[in-house]
């Protein structure tokens, strides 16, 4: 695998503190976009510029994760959202009461919509703004 696959992923992935490293490596000149990732060596890194370049956000990496929240003893909503406390403050400001309980799910996690397999990071390029609700759920 080459330095600009392994990027890219960081980037599709949110991999934020990888994903700033490389690119500090790479505007440092000590690593190429055509190199080995083998070639990465972390500790060539300036661990002061990369902090300040995860803490300025240059990349503009925004998080959102999915997370499940229990609304009774059957049913699930699942919230897009940046954070658990965020996805709870929408419940309770969309459904006016508390849910049950409150999980992060992965973003990979596939599920049946309709007659396909999709995922909620295939979901998520649905949604323009967060928090979103992605759908509900019904145990049987």
């Amino acid at each position: 695998m080459v330095v600009k696959d392994l990027y890219q992923d960081c980037l599709l992935f949110e991999e934020s503190s990888l994903a700033h490293y490389i690119y500090h490596l790479l505007t440092e000149h000590k690593i190429s976009l055509d190199d080995n990732i083998s070639k990465i060596d972390l500790n060539q890194a300036d661990h002061q510029k990369v902090a300040e370049l995860i803490q300025n956000n240059v990349l503009g990496f925004h998080k959102i994760g999915i997370y499940s929240l229990k609304r009774s003893q059957k049913d699930f909503i699942f919230i897009f959202a940046a954070s658990e406390q965020e996805a709870i403050q929408f419940y309770r400001t969309t459904f006016h009461q508390t849910p049950l309980n409150c999980h992060e799910y992965s973003l990979d996690f596939q599920l049946t919509r309709g007659k396909e397999v999709i995922s909620f990071r295939e979901m998520r390029k649905d949604f323009m703004s967060f928090p979103a609700i992605a759908g509900c759920f019904k145990r049987d």
